[in-house]
């Protein structure tokens, strides 16, 4: 029976440190937004993921008030309906450099905002258990594997346009 405890202990603290790096990487796609022309929507549509996160991380239990379900399921239903308009975009104009568009970059930030927000929707009903803490484990890794990837790479970044090149 202590086994499964520890266990568990373990599996809450992956997941409270998960949403810390997420709303850290949510919070610096918050900033690299400055320079963008339509920087206030992107702002929020990052932002308000950041702070939802941070109350996770702070207070597991926070997933289950009313007040925090309503802007997770606001920001998810907001989120999937641009996602689905970048993403019939993409593949009208028949996109293949995906990141290289900025759309691309669009649709896959707010699909991830959406995919954890959705990871994050009552896990604290109950004890979380070891497929969300994977599933975050993998999903957290993701972003910033990328970002590193893209930032040592500088040739992949040279179409970019010059307001994507200069916030970090």
């Amino acid at each position: 029976m202590g086994q499964v405890r520890e266990g568990t202990t373990w599996l809450s603290v992956i997941w409270r440190v998960c949403n810390v790096f997420m709303s850290l990487f949510f919070a610096l796609a918050t900033y690299v937004q400055i320079n963008d022309p339509d920087a206030g929507m992107w702002m929020v549509g990052y932002g308000v993921p950041s702070v939802l996160c941070a109350l996770i991380s702070w207070k597991p239990l926070v997933s289950e008030h009313l007040a925090w379900r309503r802007v997770a399921d606001l920001h998810v239903m907001i989120s999937s309906s641009v996602v689905i308009m970048l993403g019939w975009r993409i593949h009208k104009e028949q996109i293949t450099q995906i990141f290289q568009q900025e759309e691309g970059r669009e649709f896959f930030g707010l699909l991830l905002t959406s995919m954890w927000l959705l990871l994050c929707r009552h896990s604290g009903r109950s004890a979380v258990g070891k497929l969300r803490v994977f599933t975050a484990v993998a999903i957290t890794l993701f972003p910033f594997i990328t970002w590193f990837y893209y930032h040592v790479n500088k040739e992949l970044r040279s179409e970019w346009p010059s307001h994507c090149k200069t916030a970090i």
